[in-house]
């Protein structure tokens, strides 16, 4: 099915009632999303999604961003960054890379406007 198919199928669900307003513009990002580049692989979207977080994190938001992500939670990355530290350090320095390389992902305007931005 093509993506002017999907987003009309879409539009069909949100005009019967099926989805509210809401749903129907999270259905649509996410079918425009994937239909954007439609040759890169799965494994490619999800690394070019990956972001840290703003609302789960302890130190850089790294295991937050990955959490959200993955579909894993976010104690688990946190434990096998910390195993991995202990295990010659490599956990550390994984961590310190994605913390420098992965973009913060930005904030919603009415937390900007909150923070008096």
């Amino acid at each position: 099915m093509s993506t002017a198919d999907d987003l009309t199928s879409l539009a069909e669900l949100h005009r019967l009632g099926q989805l509210n307003d809401e749903e129907f513009a999270r259905a649509k990002a996410r079918v425009i999303e994937e239909g954007a580049a439609p040759g890169e692989a799965p494994l490619v979207k999800a690394v070019n999604r990956l972001r840290r977080s703003l609302t789960d994190r302890w130190i850089g938001g790294v295991c937050g961003g990955l959490a959200r992500t993955t579909g894993v939670d976010a104690w688990i990355w946190r434990l096998g960054f910390a195993l991995l530290a202990l295990w010659g350090g490599s956990g550390l320095v994984a961590y310190l890379l994605l913390w420098i390389f992965v973009p913060r992902e930005t904030a919603p305007a009415p937390a900007l406007r909150q923070l008096g931005a």
